[in-house]
């Protein structure tokens, strides 16, 4: 259960699943990956991601902000409009910031439990 926190503390900080140093990803917000580690030199492009990632956050996003604008519409009442801004800021928010972290997780996994594709 420890490498599983390891790992989950490895994607948070988009660093390469070999050597824990490099960084995955180029500068800024970018979700574009590396071509190879800076430090050790793995090679990025044979990782296997897809759309992955961007489809746990709209299963895992639907599943937690529906129920939420709900019980919120419930109480407060808000008008249409508030729910549309309030409810897009909150899903992008969520998603662009957890987009990378959760991409970096599904690398480590690959690249624990699928090492032959990294070869």
């Amino acid at each position: 259960m420890s490498h599983v926190f390891s790992m989950m503390k490895l994607a948070f900080a988009c660093k390469c699943p070999r050597c824990h140093v490099g960084s995955l990803y180029k500068s800024g917000f970018s979700v574009d990956l590396r071509g190879e580690c800076t430090e050790c030199g793995l090679d990025f492009t044979k990782n296997d991601s897809a759309d992955g990632p961007a489809v746990f956050l709209i299963f895992i996003l639907g599943f937690l902000l529906v129920p939420m604008a709900l019980i919120f519409d419930a109480y407060v009442e808000p008008p249409l409009w508030a729910h549309a801004v309030l409810w897009g800021v909150v899903a992008l928010t969520i998603t662009v910031g957890s987009l990378k972290p959760l991409k970096s997780f599904i690398i480590a996994l690959q690249f624990k439990y699928r090492p032959e594709g990294w070869k």
